[in-house]
């Protein structure tokens, strides 16, 4: 079972804000998903070759080149904040104290 504080630190690795009255729904859901992945550690698969695709398709690559899709200004009339030709996005990546 998935502690209270195990619970609000991957809430805060998640950026998720868990109000006390909605600790308990959390937990309950998380320890579920637990429960689940227990269950189906269970299984038997001694001999059984791992599969990563359900059918043999293939992914099909395009060559990966630059082009515009349309005007620069227009993109960016609807952008909140811009630095130049870019949307401005706020930063997230935090440091962990040690």
């Amino acid at each position: 079972m998935i502690t209270r504080e195990e619970l609000l630190r991957v809430a805060s690795l998640s950026k998720l804000e868990i109000d006390a009255d909605d600790f308990e729904h959390f937990a309950e859901g998380i320890n579920n998903v637990v429960e689940l992945v227990e269950e189906l550690n269970t299984v038997d698969t001694e001999g059984i070759e791992p599969t990563f695709h359900g059918n043999d398709l293939m992914d099909v690559y395009r060559e990966d080149t630059p082009h515009l899709r349309g005007d620069t200004e227009q993109l960016l009339a609807n952008a909140p904040e811009r630095e130049g030709n870019f949307i401005k996005v706020p930063e997230m990546i935090e440091s962990e104290e040690a």
